[in-house]
């Protein structure tokens, strides 16, 4: 799925990028897509994983509460 989703987008950029004449304001362009889509992969990685930790420690405390 999001494999898909970053081919999309950089076709999309690939597509707008062919149509500037300015090939530095292209490649800067795309350099910031791509961090932004490392951003975005780490942030999910990161609350996949914290995620499961958060949910356990409110059912520990609903146990407790019971």
């Amino acid at each position: 799925m999001l494999s898909s989703w970053y081919l999309r987008l950089r076709d999309r950029l690939t597509e707008a990028l062919a149509s500037r004449e300015s090939e530095e304001e292209g490649q800067g362009m795309v350099e910031y897509a791509l961090i932004l889509v490392l951003i975005a992969i780490v942030v999910i990685v990161v609350l996949a994983v914290v995620g499961h930790q958060v949910s356990n420690v409110f059912n520990n405390i609903q146990n407790g509460l019971k």
